[in-house]
């Protein structure tokens, strides 16, 4: 059993927790993911890690109560416990791999909106302990929806919130903000987007015309997070990927977001995923590489 060690309520309906798990805190990296059960029986939810500590042994997640499975892991307290808590899976942030003297050269910005801002806190927070500034951009609805703020102003370089209704920070979309500080004068050698598939899919869009490299991270598409269910299969660059495995980090300039996002409505149903197979065939299943799918 993995104990939670604390719990803090972000927003109506997101929550932060630390869990106990020392060999995941060990070997993560920004970037991946871990699998949670709430019991023997429970449904398995993937979520991105936000946060860990090697010495004390633990891992931050924070999820979005969207089902009756999150709906039971909201009202856990500190002292109760996962029954599983597998990881880290996927694969880790690409700034990971590169030379940090390069990553100090380079002009970074990330850009978080909603809960994706989870997942960017430990990239940036990652850069800025080895000595790399980067800006961050946070959109939201509205700011009871703003996450991870005080964390955040930490370790960023420069931090910018953005509001759809004007509530807080500057009103407008995360793109809006991107574009003034371009008009600024700045000059982004990459950009990395997380959030909500339609946002990803306008930064992308602007990004390419701006010239700055783009990576996004696919969680939003995740389901069972091994592969093996087939609902976070994606084109990239004219390639099937799967978002598990395969990423869950793609080149958001590849990514088929009207295909992803019209697939995801689509799974959604008992008939859809039956249609689904049908149409894929072979190709349906297989970022497991164990079930056949992919041969």
């Amino acid at each position: 059993m993995y104990s939670i060690v604390k719990t803090e309520q972000l927003t109506d309906t997101i929550y932060l927790m630390e869990v106990k798990a020392p060999r995941v805190a060990k070997n993560c990296l920004p970037g991946q993911f871990i699998i949670v059960r709430g019991s023997d029986d429970g449904e398995r939810i993937p979520l991105t890690i936000c946060d860990y500590n090697r010495e004390e042994g633990t891992v931050t997640i924070v999820f979005q109560v969207v089902g009756a499975a999150t709906e039971m892991m909201r009202n856990y307290k500190a002292g109760d416990a996962f029954a599983d808590f597998v990881g880290p899976l996927g694969c880790h942030s690409e700034l990971c791999d590169e030379n940090i003297d390069d990553l100090k050269n380079k002009k970074i910005l990330f850009v978080a909106g909603g809960v994706g801002t989870a997942p960017v806190y430990p990239q940036v927070k990652w850069l800025h302990e080895n000595g790399v500034d980067a800006d961050v951009i946070i959109g939201g609805r509205n700011k009871s929806l703003i996450i991870l703020e005080d964390q955040m102003r930490t370790v960023a370089g420069n931090l910018y919130i953005t509001t759809d209704d004007g509530s807080y920070g500057s009103k407008g979309v995360v793109t809006n903000e991107i574009q003034k500080l371009v008009d600024a004068g700045n000059k982004y050698d990459v950009c990395i987007a997380i959030g909500p598939m339609i946002m990803m899919k306008f930064v992308c869009k602007l990004t390419k015309e701006l010239g700055i490299h783009t990576v996004v991270s696919l969680n939003p598409i995740m389901v069972d997070g091994t592969g093996m269910c087939g609902a976070c299969r994606v084109t990239v660059g004219g390639e099937v990927k799967f978002a598990c495995v395969d990423g869950p980090e793609f080149d958001g300039h590849l990514v088929d977001f009207d295909e992803a996002m019209k697939r995801q409505q689509i799974y959604k149903t008992a008939e859809g995923r039956a249609y689904l197979a049908a149409k894929e065939g072979d190709t349906h299943h297989g970022g497991c590489g164990n079930c056949g799918g992919d041969k």
